[in-house]
């Protein structure tokens, strides 16, 4: 397509703050990365509605999320305003309908040019999952992923063609800090190795094993803490209340941590999150499904340069590969403890580590993805909005 000069409008839709997910801290950390460029892009918001209040000048318009009716409506206001191209931040969960499939109600109506950032891609769809992300693939002139190892999957899963699919990233923001010891020190765990995990809990995050590795750990390695940070997931909170935080605190007690294991119920700004990540020795992920393609919390840690010991879902192996991190069985809690136990025991390597796994967190610092995503935009946007859609 031919590019000129002139302004580009890209629209984002997704979740926003003030609704607490990492979609939408995700998408507000991009486009406040993208708008410190100057120039040639000007990005809006189209922000996934649940009943959520936006007075945000970002948000042009609101898509409520479970009524259909509102695809239909959005994809007229979409190809009477000035957008030129829209980037659809997909999750499952995220769009109304059976697996979401109501964002095809969009699709289908709309006249501007997608791209399509996937925030999830399972190796093993069911038929339902599998016809939402095919037909927004086939939909979309660009479909970003995350992560390198996703790629055969989109191509042999979803047919999506391989010509379209860009990897970019997840980005990590950028904080200048006290060293670990200082941070400690403030914090009263001078003497102490913290381990911690961060994110909204739910039952997949397996932090139930975490524990139980502690357990482990403290009987060679009594002065460690295990920071569990995060409220519960709204979504979890309001089918089974607090069950999953009540029964890890009942765990808790049972193996006698509770001097081992702390718990900070709440969701963290983005200045808590990377205060602790640079205040811990490790960061630990025991998710239990190994199809993971992304985590936004394991992104964070690599963004901090930390240590992490995790579960091998696809993601981990992806960054903690070439000796910067250590993987551990899913659902093994003796093997998860084996690993920290490592890491604390042989601090020369523990150095090592860190240093290797801040290097590739410099390449993802939110500067440089949104340096991707703006020459990505500017190669794109031509001046036909419906000429975008025939690009393959």
């Amino acid at each position: 397509m031919v590019t000129t000069n002139r302004i580009r409008n890209v629209a984002f839709l997704s979740t926003y703050p003030p609704r607490e997910c990492g979609l939408a801290t995700f998408t507000q950390d991009l486009v406040q990365a993208l708008d410190a460029f100057d120039g040639l892009i000007k990005t809006k918001v189209i922000a996934v509605s649940n009943g959520e209040y936006y007075n945000d000048q970002q948000v042009m318009a609101e898509l409520s999320q479970n009524d259909k009716s509102s695809y239909l409506q959005l994809a007229k206001k979409i190809n009477e305003s000035d957008i030129d191209l829209l980037v659809i931040e997909h999750e499952y969960g995220i769009f109304g309908g059976t697996c979401g499939d109501y964002i095809g109600e969009l699709i289908k109506n709309l006249q501007v040019p997608v791209i399509t950032t996937l925030h999830t891609v399972l190796p093993n769809p069911s038929f339902k999952q599998k016809q939402v992300l095919s037909t927004l693939g086939a939909a979309s002139i660009k479909v970003v992923t995350m992560a390198r190892n996703t790629m055969k999957i989109l191509q042999n899963v979803y047919d999506i063609n391989a010509g379209k699919i860009e990897v970019i990233p997840h980005g990590v923001p950028f904080r200048l800090l006290e060293p670990r010891d200082k941070l400690k020190e403030k914090n009263g765990y001078a003497s102490l190795n913290i381990i911690a995990t961060f994110g909204l809990i739910s039952p997949g995050k397996g932090l139930e094993y975490g524990i139980e590795a502690i357990a482990e750990v403290v009987k060679d390695h009594p002065n460690t803490l295990y920071l569990i940070l995060g409220k519960t997931h709204p979504c979890i909170k309001n089918e089974q209340g607090e069950n999953y935080r009540e029964k890890l605190l009942d765990l808790t007690h049972r193996l006698g941590l509770d001097n081992h294991v702390r718990f900070i119920d709440k969701y963290l700004t983005k200045e808590e999150i990377i205060y602790y990540l640079r205040l811990c020795d490790i960061y630990l992920t025991p998710y239990l499904s190994k199809d993971q393609a992304v985590s936004g919390t394991l992104a964070y840690a690599v963004g901090c340069g930390r240590v992490v010991v995790s579960t091998p879902y696809l993601y981990a192996q992806e960054l903690l590969g070439d000796g910067r991190g250590l993987l551990a069985e899913f659902r093994d809690p003796n093997s998860i403890a084996k690993c920290i136990k490592y890491v604390l025991d042989n601090p020369d390597k523990k150095r090592e580590m860190e240093l290797r796994t801040a290097k590739l967190g410099q390449t993802m610092l939110w500067r440089t993805v949104a340096a991707a995503y703006f020459e990505l935009f500017l190669k794109l946007t031509g001046d036909s909005k419906n000429a975008g859609t025939k690009v393959s």
